[in-house]
């Protein structure tokens, strides 16, 4: 029986060895293959990122010279390319478009020539050109047509341009004549006009220096050539409403 026992250990013995080594190979070979894996995948992600990253860059970036432009909402290729007086056919060839008719909102489109040295000038909103003021008062001292001029002159460094029919109840017409602003509704040191008989006002009409708004919307003025003290500069208060208005540059 000893015998047998000691020929099982001496046949059992190897077997382990063996089974020890094969399985150790065996677990190598398992780390070895999904460490292969992992790099596998990695190197197919970085490419991947790099061809979309690459591809990204050349459409968010124009070439040298050129103007990238993000398309609108109611854009077409015609408008874009009538408002900066370039071919639509050379547009879409540059930009690479199989489908002229066919932008959409948020795509950059390259303008060549538009760029430091481009030879197309980009368009701009046309000015509008400053309304005329004048150089000196040349209303008669003491009318409320010459208090309004010099009052306003002291507050805004400028005299109003108009010395032809210029009577206080015409600077309306001249002020819409001159680009003037015009408002019913009271600005601080603007002029104010009132009609004929409006609220006191003579035959002629009035015209006076806003100084002060008040709560309630009504305005206190400088005047001259008002009440008993024609000579003297008085503050009078008036209410915005039928047959008064405020104009200013």
């Amino acid at each position: 029986m000893q015998i047998d026992q000691q020929a099982w250990k001496n046949f059992c013995l190897p077997l382990r060895r063996w089974g020890a080594e094969n399985f150790q190979r065996y677990i190598l070979m398992k780390v070895t293959r999904r460490c292969i894996g992992v790099m596998l995948t990695l190197l197919v992600l970085g490419a991947s990122l790099a061809f979309t990253g690459g591809k990204s860059e050349a459409q968010s970036f124009c070439p040298r010279g050129a103007m990238p432009y993000v398309v609108v909402h109611g854009d077409t290729l015609s408008k874009i390319a009538s408002r900066y007086r370039v071919n639509w056919r050379s547009l879409a060839s540059e930009n690479r478009l199989a489908n002229p008719n066919l932008i959409y909102r948020g795509q950059i489109i390259c303008i060549a020539g538009v760029g430091t040295h481009g030879s197309i000038p980009i368009p701009q909103a046309p000015r509008r050109p400053a309304p005329p003021v004048g150089s000196r008062n040349v209303f008669p001292y003491g009318a409320c047509t010459w208090w309004a001029d010099q009052r306003y002159f002291q507050l805004h460094g400028v005299f109003v341009p108009w010395r032809t029919q210029a009577n206080a109840w015409q600077w309306v017409a001249r002020a819409y004549q001159f680009h003037w602003r015009i408002s019913s509704r009271p600005l601080p040191g603007a002029i104010v006009i009132l009609q004929p008989w409006v609220q006191g006002a003579s035959r002629m009409g009035h015209v006076a220096v806003v100084e002060r708004i008040l709560k309630n919307g009504h305005v206190i003025a400088s005047n001259m050539s008002w009440g008993r003290s024609p000579w003297r500069v008085t503050y009078v208060q008036f209410a915005p409403g039928p047959g008064v208005t405020f104009i200013m540059l």
